[in-house]
């Protein structure tokens, strides 16, 4: 009985199989190139666990943050995971691809606009940087969801965008000749304690696109 009924079991049971190019794959491109769009212009309160606090006035390592008690989050490096999760490495790129021409065109769709002039904008470099991120990191992962190559592959991808982001910055404010204290003001609030936040968002969001995308081949099967 076991035996027979195998077969029937193993045609409906997910086994990592890559995203082919149909029309639901077009229709996933377009959503993950909607949710990073929309998760730019969403800030999330979070609870700020990297504070320390002294008696009423308090001290806090994270001084970049809005206030006392909630840090805001913009979620867009785990909407580009979650594509990442949900797309595999070629649509994930195209994805991504297309929210940075996109940008580039004249749609606002960047968070302070749009326009090819964004490339002297001192964040644009960690937009380019999805490029490479999201390539290191569905490289590594390759289907295999363990936690510590999952990890692996969040850190580097994560580690990524925010090198070449620091490095970008640094190359614009050089040719506006923007002072020290900007520079670091910058580089603590692109790149500071939101490094953690990042790797730790981006690790749930490709767990979740995993999840959604067993669906996905559930449903079309």
């Amino acid at each position: 009985m076991i035996k027979r009924i195998t077969p029937e079991i193993q045609s409906f049971k997910y086994s990592g199989e890559p995203v082919r190019f149909t029309v639901g794959t077009i229709v996933l491109v377009c959503f993950c190139f909607l949710l990073i769009i929309m998760s730019t212009f969403t800030q999330l309160p979070i609870v700020d666990l990297f504070s320390i606090r002294e008696g009423t006035g308090g001290f806090r390592l994270s001084n970049y943050l809005v206030d006392s008690a909630c840090y805001y989050y913009i979620p867009q490096l785990p909407a580009v995971f979650f594509s990442i999760g949900l797309l595999d490495r070629r649509y994930g790129l195209l994805a991504i691809t297309l929210y940075i021409i996109a940008g580039l065109s004249g749609l606002p769709i960047f968070g302070m606009g749009g326009g090819i002039h964004y490339i002297s904008e001192y964040g644009f470099g960690y937009i380019l940087a999805y490029i490479p991120s999201t390539f290191i990191t569905a490289t590594i992962i390759k289907n295999n969801y363990g936690f510590l190559n999952v990890l692996k592959a969040v850190i580097l991808g994560v580690l990524a965008i925010h090198v070449i982001g620091v490095l970008y910055m640094l190359f614009i404010s050089t040719l506006f000749n923007t002072s020290a204290d900007m520079i670091a003001g910058w580089i603590t609030s692109q790149s500071g304690i939101k490094v953690f936040y990042d790797i730790l968002f981006c690790m749930f969001a490709i767990y979740i696109a995993r999840f959604v995308k067993k669906l996905l081949w559930l449903v079309m099967c």
